[in-house]
């Protein structure tokens, strides 16, 4: 057993015992209420016994605390993700994936950028998937405007442009960008299952 998990263990039977007594009850108490021998309660609090599972979690439903309390769980780091927007061509975007090179994925706000669009051509494979708005799509000789849900994917090398369809609106779009040749593979069910 390695020692980080060997101290935690061992810190269990005085965090009971500190508990049981901060809220005066006796061993019998707390035995009545969980079920657990006094004698099992005993060894738990001196530590002659190994805490477990389920000798614990009844402990932790006593007192009305959670189990980590009472193992003293390491806290769990800050689950916040910290993403950087960038400004680019009118638009708002939030990196999504870190990594250099291969697909990469963007959360983007594009506003209105006007009834003239300025279609360019780079190398690489877009997707692009709408979450809230309407987005105006021009590609090649298409002119087409999608709706939250709805997606596109093409081949850049193809003239187009995007931005909000509606005036005064921003468009929020998921996208996924790779090198040419790089495609996004989706899986679904075979017919008739």
């Amino acid at each position: 057993m390695d020692d980080a998990l060997s101290s935690t263990l061992a810190g269990v039977g005085p965090r009971l015992a500190g508990l049981r007594t901060a809220r005066g009850m006796t061993l019998a108490d707390l035995s009545e209420v969980t079920g657990i021998s006094v004698s099992t309660l005993s060894r738990l609090e001196s530590g002659g016994r190994r805490p477990t599972l389920e000798l614990l979690l009844p402990i932790a439903s006593a007192h009305q605390v959670p189990l980590d309390e009472l193992v003293a769980a390491p806290p769990v780091g800050d689950p916040r993700i910290r993403l950087r927007p960038r400004k680019a061509h009118g638009m708002t975007i939030v990196p999504l994936t870190e990594r250099p090179g291969g697909l990469q994925a963007y959360k983007m706000l594009i506003p209105w950028r006007g009834e003239q669009p300025d279609p360019r051509v780079h190398e690489g494979y877009e997707w692009l998937y709408v979450l809230d708005g309407r987005l105006r799509l021009v590609l090649g000789g298409h002119d087409v405007v999608l709706g939250a849900g709805e997606a596109a994917e093409f081949d850049t090398h193809v003239p187009h442009w995007f931005g909000s369809a509606v005036r005064d609106e921003a468009v929020e779009v998921l996208s996924l960008f790779g090198p040419q040749g790089e495609r996004v593979h989706t899986r679904a069910a075979p017919r008739g299952r």
